[in-house]
């Protein structure tokens, strides 16, 4: 299998301004991501969407390349993220006639992840009959049993009310949060639909710790703290 790496990082961060350069463990955060994917045998190039040359010059500093310049259009704070993964593989089909057997996107802000998850992801895509490969970990909430919403009448009732009352949450089906820690995605589905949910979707787990998704300064300051514990190194 042939798959190319896709890294997208804009210039701006509302939750934590200048994050993806932010020094994590002496390296830029986007770095983290970079060397994760360039650890993947099956990757054979490792491409960061940005819209800021300083993030571009970084990336190229670490043997990442940098094809183009993200459009202004797709670096808004509001701006989907499929989009911006749709225009790289139009980037790859139309400009450089390059159509991978796989893109897998690598979020910057999960810098816990081991290659290991993204190998995971790429073994499960190459079962075959899937559309997108994402990666959850075991949530710790559950709606069926500790998660609410308030009612008009300010009355307060469980996400999915149940016809038994249940009092142990290993009573409950299991359910799962979806991270950023690395997705495997047919470049073609890409270019045709409009989001994961609307094609074959499967999953692969990772452990809690390695599912860290960075957006605030409290995110970044847990990272650094799990980078320095006996629990991430195991």
């Amino acid at each position: 299998m042939n798959a190319i790496a896709l890294i997208c990082v804009r210039g701006g961060s509302r939750g934590l301004p200048g994050k993806n350069i932010r020094l994590l463990a002496g390296k830029p955060l986007v770095v983290w991501a970079i060397e994760a994917a360039k650890s993947v045998n099956r990757i054979y190039r490792v491409i960061v969407s940005t819209d800021s040359e300083e993030i571009a010059s970084i990336a190229r500093d670490y043997q990442a390349e940098t094809p183009f310049i993200r459009p202004s259009e797709l670096a808004r704070d509001d701006s989907p993220e499929w989009l911006v993964w749709r225009h790289t593989v139009k980037y790859l089909r139309d400009i450089e006639g390059v159509c991978p057997d796989a893109l897998v996107i690598v979020p910057a802000t999960a810098p816990l992840r081991l290659p290991i998850d993204i190998e995971n992801c790429l073994d499960e895509y190459e079962k075959g009959e899937v559309d997108v490969v994402v990666t959850v970990t075991a949530a710790h909430r559950n709606p069926y049993f500790n998660m609410v919403k308030m009612m008009e009448d300010d009355r307060v009732e469980l996400v999915i009310p149940t016809q038994t009352q249940i009092f142990r949450r290993q009573d409950v089906p299991a359910v799962y949060d979806l991270t950023t820690v690395a997705y495997a995605v047919r470049p073609e589905f890409v270019l045709k639909c409009n989001g994961i949910f609307k094609g074959r979707v499967r999953a692969v787990k990772v452990p809690a710790e390695r599912a860290l998704d960075i957006d605030t300064l409290m995110d970044f300051k847990i990272a650094e703290c799990l980078m320095g514990s006996q629990i991430f190194k195991c």
